[in-house]
Formats: structure tokens, sequence, C-alpha cells
């Protein structure tokens, strides 16, 4: 039986995007990412990319369960007073940057409770105009413009098949213990926010890893229990987009939507290839259209100590691991391909 398992898995790795549903999920997902960076090249406005549409396309369009659970008008309202939030962070506060971040993440916080909604990207769409000082409204005009595009378009995947309908179901909210993991959540983030500003190491609280930590914490799915895998995923989503970017547009002067098309077939490959999907990281894959050339080179490392110190504080303090026996810390911390190669091997020998 674990033998015809470990064969079905292996049949379906082979086979890389032979459905016929999904690939029309990915067609989708790849013309929405190409349409926003080429508008955005085209009337040359940075402030147009906004990368955690990658993650939002991954997560509403191509994974085919619920990932967040939030109402269509929700996630319009939340995503542009997110967006908005952060400009007038930017525009208005005088405070400095590492207060900015902590006041834009807890503006997300204090709107993901009260909708009891889990929409955890409004975390980066706050966080990201501050980390990068963007001060154009043109930036939550596009996160708004987009979201619409996205929930339209999930719309007509259902109405034709492409996709199974999303049943909304709000958040089971106990305040108390809500409110104490937010808070928690926000002295931590704070901390690393520190320590990436005041070592100059600013892309260890790049929003995406951000959202990581949260979903790491507050969500029940397979990643939790996979922190290596995540950390690794993390980091190669950024590799991903970093080298592309670097040679491709910065060396080989391509388009930045030929760069964008690149980076989203490899990284769908990816996905396909591990049968998992996780929507920060395609949101990683994205960042370094956003950032300066002589930042690239550093971001991958960057982005491998921030997720890093943001996962073993989510397994310390949220699921204190320190409590775990042996053998579960075993099947955490092996990456689970490499734990199922270990039990193939004992089969065998036996």
């Amino acid at each position: 039986m674990e033998c015809q398992k470990d064969k079905n898995n292996t049949g379906r790795r082979l086979a890389l995007f032979g459905d016929a549903r999904q690939r029309k999920r990915y067609l989708c997902a790849l013309v929405m990412i190409l349409l926003m960076i080429g508008v955005a090249e085209f009337l040359g406005e940075k402030e147009i990319i906004f990368p955690e549409m990658a993650a939002l396309t991954i997560g509403m369009w191509i994974v085919d369960k619920r990932v967040w659970r939030v109402r269509y008008g929700q996630m319009v309202l939340l995503m542009t007073a997110g967006a908005c939030a952060g400009v007038l962070l930017v525009l208005y506060s005088p405070f400095p940057l590492v207060v900015n971040v902590a006041a834009a993440f807890l503006f997300a916080a204090v709107g993901l409770l009260f909708t009891r909604s889990s929409l955890f990207p409004m975390i980066s769409a706050c966080v990201l105009p501050v980390l990068l000082r963007t001060e154009s409204w043109i930036y939550p005009l596009s996160v708004f413009i987009m979201t619409l595009i996205i929930i339209v378009t999930q719309r007509g995947m259902e109405h034709l098949g492409v996709r199974k309908p999303i049943t909304y179901e709000a958040v089971e909210r106990r305040w108390k213990t809500d409110v104490y993991r937010w808070a928690c959540l926000l002295v931590s983030v704070f901390a690393v926010a520190c320590l990436a500003v005041y070592t100059s190491n600013f892309y260890f609280i790049i929003p995406p890893l951000i959202v990581a930590y949260v979903e790491f914490v507050n969500s029940k799915a397979g990643f939790r229990n996979r922190p290596v895998l995540t950390v690794l995923l993390l980091t190669v989503g950024s590799l991903i987009g970093t080298v592309f970017q670097l040679f491709g547009y910065h060396y080989l002067g391509l388009s930045e939507t030929v760069v964008a098309l690149f980076i989203i077939v490899v990284l769908f490959t990816l996905f396909e290839w591990l049968g998992k999907f996780f929507a920060p990281v395609g949101a990683l894959a994205l960042i370094p259209m956003l950032l300066p050339a002589e930042a690239l080179p550093w971001l991958p490392l960057q982005v491998l100590v921030g997720s890093s110190l943001f996962i073993v504080m989510g397994m310390v303090f949220f699921q204190q691991c320190y409590k775990w026996s042996r053998a579960q810390l075993v099947y955490c911390l092996i990456p689970h391909y490499l734990l199922g190669r270990l039990n193939r091997n004992r089969r065998g020998r036996v």
C-alpha cells in the first residue's frame, strides 16, 4: 500500500501541469501578473507593482480550497485601506521607520480582528509602502483595481467550473486569546524590525516574510508543521526573483515583463513539482523588481536570516516546540521529501 502511494506521488510529480483545470488557473494567474508588470513598465510607475498580487492569485485562483476567510467586499476594503494607511504613514508620520512599521502592522491586525477575517496579505499592503517609502497614491489605486480584478475573475472561474466555489465562514473569535496573540506578534515584529533597521539589514522585515510569519502562527495548514521547508521555499522564491532580475533585466536588458514571465513560470513549476503552494513565496519572487540593483545580491541571504528568525520565534513562542517529543522535532525539522526517501530506503532494506 505504501509503495503504491509512493509510486502515485512520483507519477504526479513527473506529470507536471497534467491537470487541465489547474493549467487554466495557472494561465489566468500568469496573465494577471504580466498585465500588472506590463502596465507599470509602460507607464513608468513602479508603484503599480504590488508583489502580493502574486500571492493573492495563488491563494484565490490556483489553490483549489479556501486559503483565507474573507468576504469579497471585505477583501477590497481591507486591501485598499491597508495600502492607504501605509501611504499616509509615509506622508505624515513624524516617527522613525521601526515605529511606522509597527503602526502599519497594528492597523492591519485591528482590521483583521474586527472584520473576523484572515486575509493576512493585508499586512503586506500596509507595511510595503512604509518600508519602501512610497508616497504616491497610485499605489493604493493600483491595489484597489487589482483586488477587484482578482474577485471578478474568481467568480468567473467558479461560474465556468474552472475552480470550486468557496463558502465563506467567518473566523471564530476568542477575543482575549486573539488579542493576546496579535499583541505578541506585534512585539516580535517590532523586535525584528529594530534589528533590521539598526543593523541596516532592512530586508529581514520584507513584508512577505511578515505575512509568512503570521500565516505560520495562525494557520493550521501543512506548512505550520514544516518549518525547514517553509524557510527554504521563502529563500528559493527570493533567489528566483533576484537571479532573473539581476541577469535578465539589469545585465541583459530584457523587458521587466519578460523577466516576470520567466520568474512566474519557474515558480509555478516549483509549486507543481512539490505539489504544495505557499502564497508568500510568490510575493517574494516579485519583490526584486522593486529594489535597486545594488541591493539584490544580498536579498536572498537576508530573506534566509529574516525567515529563520520569524519561524524560530513562531516555533518557540507560539508552538512551544521545546515541549515536543524527539520524534515530532525530527518530523518538523527534516524536509518531508528527505523523510520520504529515508522511509523508502528502510522499507527496501526490510
